[in-house]
């Protein structure tokens, strides 16, 4: 599976992401800030569209010839096991910090003797793309893992879930996609528009944060990030009364010296 930011026209994106990804400290809480809220489902089971069962390989080069005829660059290409290839962008939306290693470690889980001081929290940039260029036998679960290889992360896989993103009636849909399930496969039986298929990362949303899963180094960062979001917040604040008091006195100057 390899990384890619080349474009198609099936694929366009204005959040796209170079390479070189930068990661960056906290700008905003972890309470997430009042917005115009956005019609979102999760799709249940029942809801799900019936998927094929298995296609031959002649019904698999058809719709690959399909797929490309739709896309100017990136198609699919068949193999001669059955197999194919193409590219999948996945969009990023995850409302929590991700813990990397200072010491270059290669990515994986830090070891017990790491101190917090080899360990720092950020936010990944919301709403950016990653492409990939994976097989057909992809799974979620490589998905998830070759993602969090790329941004260098630390966290546990299992904290990160993939979901498909399909438009219905101007509605979001999500769907917890299955850790078995092939990306590339449900990419070529929705053709390359994004709004009949669209995947995002998430956090695994299992209800309530479970804080129990996070390391010790993971919730001090946390803490170091949420009081340093605190104290920004207080001196915006005083900035913002001292201004105001700076135009009433000046107001009350301007009508103390008017004669009577």
């Amino acid at each position: 599976m390899t990384g890619s930011n080349s474009m198609s026209s099936g694929y366009s994106s204005q959040d796209e992401e170079s390479d070189d990804f930068n990661f960056f400290t906290a700008k905003t809480s972890f309470f997430s800030q009042p917005k115009a809220k956005q019609e979102v489902k999760h799709v249940t089971k029942e809801e799900e569209e019936e998927k094929p069962t298995s296609l031959t390989k002649e019904e698999i080069q058809a719709k690959i010839d399909d797929y490309n005829s739709k896309v100017s660059e990136n198609g699919m290409k068949l193999s001669s096991d059955g197999t194919y290839t193409g590219f999948i962008k996945v969009h990023l939306k995850l409302r929590r910090p991700v813990t990397v290693c200072l010491d270059g470690k290669p990515p994986g889980p830090c070891s017990s003797s790491d101190s917090s001081d080899n360990r720092t929290s950020f936010y990944l940039p919301r709403n950016s793309v990653k492409q990939l260029h994976i097989s057909s036998t992809t799974t979620v679960r490589e998905v998830i893992q070759g993602l969090l290889k790329k941004f260098m992360v630390q966290d546990n896989p299992g904290k990160f879930a993939l979901y498909r993103l399909t438009r219905r009636d101007s509605q979001d849909l999500f769907q917890k996609l299955q850790l078995s399930e092939c990306p590339l496969c449900l990419r070529l039986l929705a053709g390359p528009d994004l709004e009949n298929l669209s995947f995002v990362l998430k956090e695994n949303e299992t209800g309530e944060v479970e804080w129990y899963a996070f390391s010790v180094p993971e919730l001090q960062n946390f803490l170091i990030i949420l009081e340093k979001e605190e104290k920004d917040r207080v001196r915006l604040v005083e900035q913002r009364y001292a201004a105001y008091k700076e135009k009433l006195l000046q107001a009350l100057g301007r009508v103390e010296s008017k004669p009577g």
